[in-house]
């Protein structure tokens, strides 16, 4: 039999066993979906309309994440310093921000915040475009979560991997960077990633600042159609396939990062 085929029914064989039923499920579930979709004339329109608001909600997630990744790096390190001001800070910023509802938090740094900052610094308030405040307060809220997990993994780094820096002679700067970090990233991994996902659906919050995200666009399309059986189905399955899509990227590195151990 060749190799091809052998690998197809290993495949088959494990998607059959009853804890993957999961998999077949969601699938019919999804493919059910995709062919009302594609089929009906007044889906496939709402899909269409929507469909343009996928580059917004990428381009915030993914902004929205990289600087929640350095806020979130420094407020951890700061939490876990044996610096007085910088610990004090830190865990003044992460309680505050994780005991606000993102939706508030929102609507506060995108009517309160920035507007405020904008007339100290002299610009015109409306000059600042609702997708940059959007991302401001989606990286500022995602920042003090991931400022929890940057903790949770640096501390989880054994204290023999820090003595063995120092006894090298390296500063506390170098310890961290060069063997801290890399060592704790393997174990924050998991936790980045569900944030990933997590702020790529919180995204679509954004729509109440009128960003015109997947979320904005359906709002619209029904608003104009009254179809809410389209709009809400269409924004269902693309909501479903990224958050699949990312969940199986997230665990095909995590295995790829066990396997190079």
């Amino acid at each position: 039999m060749p190799i091809a085929l052998i690998w197809v029914e290993m495949k088959i064989k494990n998607i059959l066993k009853p804890e993957n039923w999961w998999i077949i499920i969601l699938a019919t579930i999804i493919s059910w979906m995709l062919f009302t979709i594609f089929n009906n004339p007044e889906y496939n329109k709402a899909f269409y309309f929507i469909l343009p608001g996928l580059r917004i909600t990428f381009l915030s997630t993914i902004i929205s994440f990289v600087i929640a990744i350095f806020l979130g790096l420094v407020s951890g390190i700061g939490r876990i310093s044996s610096n007085k001001i910088a610990s004090t800070l830190s865990r003044t910023y992460i309680e505050f921000i994780r005991g606000v509802p993102v939706l508030i938090l929102i609507f506060t740094i995108a009517f309160v915040v920035v507007v405020d900052a904008a007339e100290l610094l002299n610009i015109n308030n409306g000059n600042v475009p609702m997708l940059v405040r959007a991302i401001i307060a989606l990286s500022v809220f995602y920042g003090a979560y991931i400022a929890e997990v940057f903790r949770a993994g640096i501390e989880s780094v054994p204290v023999g991997q820090r003595e063995g820096g120092a006894s090298l002679g390296l500063s506390e700067r170098q310890i961290m960077r060069y063997i801290v970090l890399p060592q704790a990233f393997r174990n924050m991994l998991p936790a980045l990633g569900n944030d990933f996902i997590s702020m790529m659906k919180d995204s679509s919050l954004l729509s109440v600042l009128a960003v015109e995200d997947l979320t904005y666009r359906g709002r619209l399309y029904s608003g104009s159609t009254f179809r809410f059986a389209e709009t809400y189905l269409v924004l269902t399955v693309l909501y479903l396939i990224i958050t699949l899509l990312l969940s199986g990227l997230q665990r095909r590195l995590e295995l790829r990062l066990e396997n190079s151990d």
